[in-house]
């Protein structure tokens, strides 16, 4: 089973959920601006993710800047505002097996899933 938080409005995210449904794969889509993670759920997908907190935000969305983030801030204040905020959450991002990957391009998805 592999879990992809997605974003319908997102091109990128629907490419990566064709990319997986395409091959076969059992999906859980988690539309993670509806059901948005908690602190705990994000610093443990961070460190699925082998990625600092700055590397999976959307540093380019309007609600960056006017919380006043920068990418010197840390962890827990970057983390914190994508608890509260998860449209500045990278998306898609597919997790399996204890690992996961931001879809980025969406072909990535396919490195978590199950052989």
């Amino acid at each position: 089973m592999i879990t992809l938080w997605h974003n319908p409005r997102c091109s990128k995210s629907r490419a990566a959920l064709k990319l997986l449904e395409g091959a076969g794969h059992q999906i859980d889509v988690r539309r993670y601006l509806d059901d948005a993670p908690d602190q705990a759920e994000l610093r443990a997908l961070i460190g699925m993710l082998g990625l600092r907190p700055i590397d999976m935000m959307r540093v380019k969305e309007p609600e960056f800047a006017a919380m006043g983030l920068s990418a010197t801030d840390d962890a827990g204040t970057l983390i914190a505002a994508m608890a509260a905020h998860p449209k500045l959450i990278e998306r898609p991002i597919a997790i399996a097996g204890g690992a996961a990957v931001i879809g980025r391009p969406p072909e990535r998805v396919l490195d978590v899933a199950p052989a």
